[in-house]
């Protein structure tokens, strides 16, 4: 029997607003990863909670949205994309509320852990969905370029929200402006976004083992290298980390055993699949290594105030927003290596640009080299996470998703604990190098862990001494941010000709005879409709 070779359709106006809608829950679950950094004074004036409890507040929920990422990204494969997302959005939405009313630390926390299970079912639906959506190469990247904007946008997003709802309302305030969107999403979701599910037959008996695996091996990786990041290098952590790691080859070899896996071995058999996850994994080392410095840079050596410094990193986001969609563009004429690799090598460039701040208020070079990273890791992010949903089967679009955003929050945290580390080895050298003489040494101990620590100490002291301090650790801050940002753009040259090497074989999508489709009826698209 003859088949004749179907023609993609083009995504009409449902398609399109419906993207308006997925983007709802991206902005939700990037802003809540920070929207607690400038509430969290608030929250522990109220609640009362003890140094570890206050850790938890804010670690909790991103632990168990990375842990979770690949089992929710399978479930939705089986139960339907959408289903998922309408379940995770009120689970993220009631979650929020729990958390805004919360009467005491171990609540919150808990209301953190459920908003994170939430978040876990809401990233791999979004991008799963999205490839369901748009057939036609072209229209698929221009959307992946919103998803990816979006994303980037709520975590720029997430510190200015705070800022201004802590200004005018309780903190509960920065949980409560979930629940708007959430109520639009559960609105328009079933008239806007299509359903897609494989078919029972193929999707197998869900795999519990799996499912304890993969959550096992992130979490422990992930906790180790944020343990590393905080309190140095320990035993403890590099055996989370180890555990981590054989965990996750006991699930990479179970997934070849099972009839039904939970990820696709024939994905890694592809090597530009392998390739592009490793550069989405370097894209979130960049962006979010970065980030760590640059906040502290603003509210502790230029004095400003956590609205203000949320303000001015707001500036990379926007120009973000404006200058990503072009990538869809770019990319049906230059081959997809090259725009990723030009990316990173945009984002070399903020970091150097990085390396000239000093302790004076220079806002150029500040947004200068704000807007080099952010923007060169955006253009890399959305060109390779098309390559890795395009390389993806539809019916795999959801493991192949949640495999995306695993490595994305592996790469935040490696980010955070190898730049991080770095950035603190160089602050206490060089602090110890020009500490002032004349301070009591318990002082000087306090002062020498963080540069927050020693701008709360230098308080203590007459004006003459705290003053000396107070320079001192600024000076040694500012040079640990010169050296993580060499480090950070070493990592980024080393990622631009990586890709280059692996990938530039690929060529770009050439156009595709397309059929306009403005069809408003839904239905659940099997694989072979696809």
């Amino acid at each position: 029997m003859t088949h004749a070779t179907q023609t993609p359709h083009l995504a009409g106006r449902r398609e399109w607003i419906g993207l308006a809608v997925l983007a709802l829950p991206l902005l939700l679950v990037s802003m809540d990863m920070t929207v607690l950094y400038f509430a969290i004074p608030s929250i522990a004036s109220a609640l009362q909670p003890s140094g570890t409890q206050q850790l938890w507040m804010i670690d909790m929920y991103g632990f168990v949205l990375a842990g979770l990422l690949i089992t929710m990204g399978n479930v939705g494969d089986r139960i339907g994309r959408r289903r998922l997302l309408m379940i995770g959005s009120a689970i993220f939405g009631l979650a929020s509320v729990a958390a805004a009313f919360s009467t005491d630390p171990t609540m919150l926390i808990v209301a953190r852990a459920v908003q994170g299970i939430g978040g876990a079912t809401l990233m791999p639906s979004t991008l799963a969905l999205v490839r369901n959506m748009f057939h036609d190469e072209k229209q698929r990247r221009s959307a992946i370029a919103v998803w990816s904007t979006a994303l980037s946008a709520g975590a720029g997003l997430g510190p200015v929200v705070g800022g201004l709802l802590l200004n005018n309302f309780a903190w509960g305030s920065v949980f409560l402006i979930n629940v708007p969107a959430i109520v639009v999403l559960l609105i328009l979701c079933p008239v806007l976004i299509p359903e897609f599910r494989l078919p029972k037959g193929d999707a197998g008996k869900f795999d519990l083992a799996s499912a304890v695996l993969s959550l096992g091996g992130v979490l422990s990786v992930i906790w180790g290298l944020k343990e590393i990041t905080v309190n140095g290098f320990g035993v403890l952590p590099a055996v989370a980390i180890a555990a981590g790691i054989v965990l996750g080859s006991v699930f990479v070899r179970r997934q070849k055993t099972l009839t039904h896996p939970m990820i696709n071995p024939d994905l890694f058999r592809n090597r530009d699949f392998g390739a592009s996850l490793s550069v989405s994994l370097a894209c979130f080392f960049c962006m979010i290594g970065s980030g760590i410095f640059t906040t502290q840079y603003l509210m502790e050596v230029l004095h400003m105030s956590p609205l203000e410094a949320a303000l001015w990193t707001l500036v990379s986001p926007v120009v973000v927003t404006i200058a990503v969609p072009f990538v869809s563009v770019v990319a049906r004429t230059v081959r997809p290596a090259y725009i990723i690799a030009a990316g990173f090598l945009v984002g070399a460039v903020g970091f150097l640009i990085m390396t000239q701040l000093g302790t004076d208020r220079n806002m150029f070079v500040v947004v200068a080299g704000t807007i080099g990273v952010g923007l060169g890791v955006a253009v890399a992010l959305t060109c390779i996470t098309d390559m890795v949903v395009g390389a993806a089967p539809a019916e795999h679009a959801g493991s192949a998703g949640a495999l995306v955003q695993t490595g994305q929050e592996l790469g935040g945290a490696l980010g955070i604990a190898v730049l991080g580390s770095i950035g603190a080895a160089v602050y206490s050298s060089n602090f110890d190098a020009n500490a002032p003489h004349n301070v009591p040494a318990p002082v000087l101990d306090a002062a020498r862990q963080t540069v927050a620590g020693a701008s709360e100490v230098a308080h203590t002291l007459p004006a003459a001494q705290g003053n000396a301090l107070l320079a001192a650790a600024q000076e040694a801050f500012t040079g640990a941010v010169h050296t993580a940002s060499l480090a950070g753009g070493a990592v980024a040259l080393a990622t631009a000709i990586f890709t280059i090497v692996l990938l530039r074989r690929i060529k770009p999508t050439p156009p595709q005879p397309t059929v306009k489709d403005d069809s408003t009826v839904e239905e659940v698209r099997e694989p072979a409709a696809v």
